[in-house]
């Protein structure tokens, strides 16, 4: 009795033994899509892209841009989750990219030198149409006796005058503007009456020389058009007196791991969706109206050196 009684349970041992084999290795092998169950569950976490923007403009009509701009690459991207991420300061841009909390971010030529600076292996991937060819605008209270400027060497006059940049880091609102003063042998920090401000941003450079804060400011071209158009800007008050030479400007730069974390090939695809805006489609137009662009076109970091040189020659790139 005593032997089979062992050799019953016996067999029960190896019985369970055997059916929990089978379901370790049930666990273990493929699934349908030929993946483990680690891998299945990884591959199911959502993919977010976040995506940031310098506050070179009202907030709310950031919010509208981005707003749109997320809902369409969505749409274009299969399985894609993309969250803006709004920032105050174009500082807050670089160092949002720096630590890695924005994944692709919309700089202006400066910002977008210095964020890919302190990445290695960053990448401008996509600009406007208007950016190979962008320029600044130095504008002035009509009643301030100041005259339409031919040429750069004719910014000479502003000497003696009370002169706003935009913001710190604005290409278009402070690098480039700076870069053409020198040029035409006005220092910013001695020549002007009294220090230059920073209004930081352009439309508010348009509100403060309107306000008569200051006689003279320099922003972004394409702002200033777009608000002249609009009828935001009474011209009875404040006048264009100088159009810039062109230079390369805004960019999209994007992280140098985002195949990796989100796919093989991700980058190449998020770069087809924004040159695939197309302003004959009614929606896409509507983001491209809010950018101030006909379309996007691929671009490069070496289009970029231009600016990189003349911000270390400004010492705003160390």
């Amino acid at each position: 009795m005593t032997s089979r009684h062992q050799l019953a349970s016996w067999r029960a041992f190896v019985t369970i033994l055997t059916l929990l084999l089978v379901a370790a290795s049930c666990a273990s092998s493929p699934d349908e899509a030929g993946q483990t169950g680690a891998e299945s569950a990884e591959s199911d976490e959502p993919r977010v892209l976040r995506v940031g923007a310098i506050p070179d403009q009202d907030p709310e009509r950031l919010q509208r841009t981005y707003g749109l701009l997320s809902d369409y690459l969505e749409a274009e991207i299969p399985g894609l989750t993309v969250e803006y991420v709004p920032v105050t300061e174009y500082t807050g841009a670089v160092t949002g990219f720096r630590v890695g909390d924005l994944d692709a971010v919309w700089f202006g030529g400066l910002t977008g030198v210095q964020a890919r600076l302190e990445v290695d292996g960053a990448n401008a991937i996509a600009q406007r149409d208007i950016d190979e060819n962008f320029t600044s605008v130095f504008i002035a209270r009509a009643d301030s006796g100041i005259e339409a400027i031919d040429s750069v060497d004719g910014l000479s006059v502003l000497a003696g005058r009370s002169f706003t940049f935009g913001s710190e880091s604005s290409t278009s609102g402070r690098l480039m503007p700076q870069s053409f003063l020198s040029q035409a042998g006005i220092d910013a920090e001695a020549d002007f009456a009294g220090q230059p401000g920073f209004s930081g941003s352009h439309d508010a450079t348009i509100e403060v020389v309107s306000a008569g804060s200051f006689e003279v400011g320099a922003l972004n071209s394409q702002v200033w058009d777009a608000r002249v158009a609009e009828g935001v800007v009474d011209t009875d008050e404040v006048i264009e007196i100088f159009r810039t030479p062109t230079y390369f400007d805004y960019h999209w730069v994007a992280q140098p791991d985002l195949d990796e974390r989100l796919g093989e090939g991700f980058t190449d695809d998020l770069t087809a969706a924004l040159t695939g805006l197309d302003e004959n489609d009614p929606d896409h137009a509507a983001i491209l109206e809010l950018f101030g662009a006909g379309s996007f076109i691929v671009t490069e970091n070496a289009n970029y050196e231009a600016i990189e040189s003349v911000g270390r020659e400004t010492g705003l790139i160390r």
